[in-house]
């Protein structure tokens, strides 16, 4: 199925994990899923995060494969393969953290490592029907991690169930300590242009959970989607342009890291200033909710087939990419629609406030499996 790159057994008897092959295990090379990066020199030490799973008594049992070099949102790959997608093997694993999402769906690993730069854990777990978590920019290490400088990335956690996301994170982030859910919460529903199927079961399991809902805008929200992309063209160009020499790098990525490489110092400075808005934007929403809730994607997933051509398909983070803009932690969960298609309902919590996130989080999904018949998709919200 070309989830796993590696097979392993290092560390203890915990809980099984499996990690992103863009980040260290020492004395395994990282290959970031590419030919070329075949030649690539074993990791000298552990990723901080690999550290963190082996102090805590964890068992890391692979390496997962993902889209090449972390620069895509479907997760085909056909230097690897490309993961099957374990629940709904028609459609795309998504990306670019394919193998580490399809591991959890499979029930190959109690948790799995993957970065998001641009949505590549919330993006694949809303593929898969899992949850994933993208913590606050920097609050997670990323020493060992690829690429070494970004602006955007943040390693973060897959789970099949939200208390195993929830213990991941307290694993790998030494900070972060689980809170009780609270009794209710208020909740900004962001307005976002999605399909009317996805925002009908959003809606649905939203008024399922019986919560406090206002309609709130950030203004600058399709703008962060163009600046996030200007930033990961720069940065990703930055850390990999380099390789284009090798004529190794799949044909997709290739075109689409050389046309990374004609962003201009101008509209990087238009990204920053994007960056400054819309963060500011959130911040101010998020004074009065306690979370902001949205579709983690506009749309169901593409089957394999339709998915080809990587440039095509990355309005697929149209919701999620502004959130690495501006730094916000932000979860997926898995709902089912009537089409028996998966669809994620992404929450967004103020910096920082990871914890307080996760714990509103249990505190909808209980809500919204106790009242299963409220959050069907035919529901009208």
């Amino acid at each position: 199925m070309a989830i796993v790159v590696e097979s392993l057994n290092i560390g203890g008897t915990g809980l099984c994990v499996m990690v992103k092959d863009t980040i260290d295990i020492a004395g395994l090379p990282t290959r970031a899923s590419s030919r070329a990066l075949e030649q690539a020199e074993p990791a000298r030490q552990h990723a901080d995060v690999v550290q963190r799973l082996l102090d805590n008594g964890c068992r890391i049992t692979g390496k997962t494969s993902l889209h090449e070099l972390a620069f895509g949102t479907t997760g085909i790959n056909h230097y690897t393969g490309t993961p099957v997608n374990p629940r709904f093997p028609a459609l795309i694993p998504g990306g670019s953290s394919s193998g580490s999402a399809a591991a959890v769906a499979a029930g190959l690993a109690d948790f799995s490592l993957g970065t998001d730069t641009g949505g590549s854990v919330r993006v694949p777990a809303c593929c898969c029907g899992i949850f994933g978590f993208k913590p606050t920019f920097g609050r997670v290490s990323r020493k060992g991690v690829m690429p070494a400088f970004t602006t955007l990335d943040c390693v973060g956690p897959f789970a099949a169930s939200l208390p195993m996301l929830i213990s991941a994170m307290a694993i790998i982030d030494p900070e972060f300590s689980p809170v009780s859910p609270p009794s209710r919460v208020k909740i900004g529903v962001l307005g976002v242009p999605a399909s009317a199927a996805v925002n009908a079961v959003v809606q649905a399991a939203l008024k399922a959970s019986g919560q406090v809902l206002e309609p709130v805008e950030c203004e600058d929200f399709e703008a962060a989607y163009s600046a996030g992309m200007v930033i990961i063209n720069r940065e990703t160009h930055a850390a990999c342009g380099h390789l284009l020499a090798t004529g190794k790098v799949g044909a997709d990525i290739a075109g689409r890291l050389q046309a990374a490489g004609t962003m201009t110092d101008a509209a990087v400075a238009d990204a920053e200033r994007v960056r400054e808005r819309f963060s500011a934007q959130v911040d101010a929403a998020l004074q009065h909710y306690d979370i902001l809730a949205l579709p983690t994607m506009p749309d169901f997933p593409l089957r394999v087939e339709d998915a080809a051509d990587t440039r095509a398909v990355l309005g697929m983070t149209s919701l999620v990419r502004p959130f690495n803009l501006s730094g916000h932690p932000a979860v997926t969960l898995p709902l089912s629609s009537a089409q028996g298609l998966p669809v994620g309902l992404q929450l967004v919590g103020a910096k920082g406030a990871d914890a307080a996130l996760l714990a509103a989080a249990s505190l909808l999904l209980q809500r919204i499996h106790e009242h299963p018949h409220n959050s069907s998709p035919e529901v009208q919200p």
